[in-house]
């Protein structure tokens, strides 16, 4: 992958740093509404606090799927000026959701660190990424976004605005966007100013807002980057120690779900690979995933740190997951 920092913001590595990434779990769990949010995200923040505590810097992503499904729904439905609705383009949503979770997750770990008695130096970074027009995920939208349809509403739809929509299994049509790969990070300087103020940065919120470089200006596009691969790629651009990929199972499995399924404690570079090549790591689950932390600690070994490394396990178990004793370590063989 090319490794882009379109600004030049990032030139040094940042001494303790990992880069957290918190799945969907850290605001909305299996089951619940959004009106479980606040419960939630206290307790992510308490996770993040606690490594805080004991003297690591850090940058903190976040998935927003349920979030921009929100907005969009609302926007194609609820009332308001005329044009309203189709104004909040798929880029708008995922910079107005990078607002909505980085003031919670911001006010949420202040509170953490406070009862700590540590600073409260927390601050969001509505953050763009660049993509490439040339990327071959606009040839092939595919990734689910917003509300069901039905078939009829679909394909009017799909007359009126040219939408892709897809067939989804639990029932129903949904939009279909690109999901191309992150390849630059435009505040990336912002970033690396704020850690070494010391701040607790949150950015690269669901993927990032998606822009392109046209002639003069940067332009947002229609899709959704994958947050664990824009997580990847901070990590990489600011040379931090640690990839932690925190999402709601304990650890990268195989045969995930059937009878006999195993835990992988650790996982090297070429094992990780091999699954993937083989299909053991499906790309609607933990594929993504496993990928992000490969090219990662790929990238770090690259860069000469042989040590670095990523790792995947439960939100719940976080210090755990970064000491070794849970979840996935993928490190470099």
């Amino acid at each position: 992958m090319l490794l882009v920092d379109p600004w030049g913001g990032c030139s040094r590595a940042v001494r303790g740093l990992l880069v957290v990434a918190l799945g969907g779990n850290a605001f909305v769990r299996k089951g619940e509404g959004l009106d479980s949010q606040w419960r939630n995200v206290r307790a992510a923040a308490e996770a993040v606090a606690r490594l805080v505590e004991r003297g690591y810097r850090l940058v903190v992503t976040h998935g927003n799927g349920p979030q921009v499904g929100a907005v969009l729904e609302c926007a194609h439905s609820c009332p308001g000026p005329r044009g309203a609705g189709r104004a909040i383009t798929m880029d708008v949503a995922v910079a107005m959701t990078q607002g909505w979770l980085g003031y919670m997750l911001q006010q949420a770990i202040g509170d953490a660190l406070e009862e700590k008695g540590l600073e409260r130096r927390v601050a969001t970074v509505v953050t763009q990424v660049l993509v490439g027009r040339d990327d071959p995920a606009f040839r092939r939208p595919s990734k689910p976004v917003g509300p069901f349809y039905t078939r009829e509403e679909a394909e009017r739809a799909a007359r009126e605005t040219g939408w892709a929509f897809a067939k989804d299994p639990r029932g129903g049509y949904r939009r279909v966007v690109p999901s191309p790969r992150p390849r630059g990070v435009v505040e990336m300087g912002a970033i690396e100013a704020l850690l070494r103020a010391g701040y607790v940065v949150v950015a690269g919120g669901g993927g990032g807002v998606p822009v392109v470089r046209g002639e003069r200006w940067l332009h947002g596009v229609e899709a959704v980057v994958d947050k664990d691969y824009t997580s990847s790629l901070i990590a990489r651009l600011l040379g931090a120690e640690a990839l932690i990929i925190l999402t709601d199972v304990p650890y990268v499995y195989l045969d995930y779900g059937r009878p006999g399924q195993r835990p992988l404690e650790r996982l090297t570079v070429s094992e990780a690979r091999r699954l993937l090549e083989e299909g053991k790591l499906p790309p609607g689950s933990m594929g993504p995933k496993v990928e992000a932390a490969v090219e990662y600690v790929e990238e770090r070994a690259r860069s000469g740190c042989v040590e670095c490394y990523a790792a995947i396990g439960r939100l719940e178990d976080a210090e755990q997951v970064v000491e070794g004793k849970k979840g996935t370590r993928v490190v470099l063989g």
